[in-house]
């Protein structure tokens, strides 16, 4: 595996049969279709993920965590599956999961499993998450941000956008108005009532909401500079999703942040009812 480094500075490669070698029957995705996936992410993002690797293989599969040079080249060299998979087979399809994470030879490597997401929708959303998290672990969250999302919860904005987020809102803040009582198909019964968190674990509850927020604001953003998709998409049933004028806001301070590179763009388009 030879990493390379895209022209925003982004540092990825292709690994397994199939994969970036131009035939998109083996990943359902095209070494020209990855590469634009790539290159989507704004350069002055990338400049803070210099030490890590964006690896997308046929499959990554669950398993011990390899360390060191010795289990680095074993990996590589014998094709190790408890790590990645070169191709598919039903066995270790059932092995597979959505990403992998490995240190090598001191370098941070995610490997993205290419033959598990279905469309480009999925692929991207899932490689924009990994680099949204990643970036939130390596950079503090700016204060522009943090400063909308306290007036957003002052105003009692409804929803959220990832369940990790409406979790940590809710042990920070405790329940919205509209969902505190009244269980529906988007959101769970109410459980039962808990003691008030402690200071110290209230204030690391707020940490994790405004760094899962965050996170979340740039994978939507970085979706939506790489292609068009209908908002709805992202619902889920577990919780009710942010209102979109708040997304708005919050995407527009990202973008505010992460400009988009040449040859891509942002845009929020609002449908009009009939």
């Amino acid at each position: 595996m030879r990493p390379r480094t895209a022209s925003n500075g982004l540092r990825y490669a292709f690994l397994g049969d199939g994969v970036g070698s131009g035939k998109p029957a083996a990943t359902h995705v095209s070494e020209e279709a990855l590469l634009r996936l790539v290159n989507a992410v704004p350069a002055s993002l990338a400049a803070a993920l210099t030490r890590t690797t964006y690896v997308f293989v046929p499959l990554a599969l669950s398993g011990a965590r390899l360390r060191g040079n010795d289990a680095a080249d074993a990996a590589f060299q014998s094709n190790d599956p408890t790590l990645v998979a070169l191709h598919a087979t039903p066995e270790l399809v059932e092995r597979a999961i959505c990403h992998r994470n490995a240190e090598i030879r001191g370098e941070d490597l995610v490997f993205l499993s290419a033959l598990l997401h279905n469309d480009s929708f999925a692929l991207a959303f899932e490689f924009f998450i990994n680099i949204a998290h990643d970036l939130v672990d390596i950079a503090s969250m700016p204060a522009s941000f943090g400063d909308l999302l306290a007036e957003q919860t002052a105003a009692g904005v409804r929803g959220e956008t990832s369940i990790d987020a409406w979790e940590h809102r809710v042990a920070a803040f405790g329940p919205q108005p509209d969902t505190a009582d009244t269980p529906s198909r988007t959101r769970p019964a109410p459980r039962p009532s808990a003691p008030p968190p402690t200071p110290a674990a209230a204030e690391q509850a707020r940490r994790d909401y405004r760094n899962a927020a965050f996170a979340d604001a740039v994978a939507i953003y970085l979706l939506s500079i790489f292609l068009d998709f209908d908002y709805a998409d992202l619902r889920e049933r577990e919780y009710p999703l942010l209102a979109p004028p708040a997304l708005a806001a919050r995407l527009c301070a990202v973008h505010a942040l992460y400009p988009p590179n040449p040859g891509y763009q942002f845009q929020i388009l609002y449908r009009r009812r009939a």
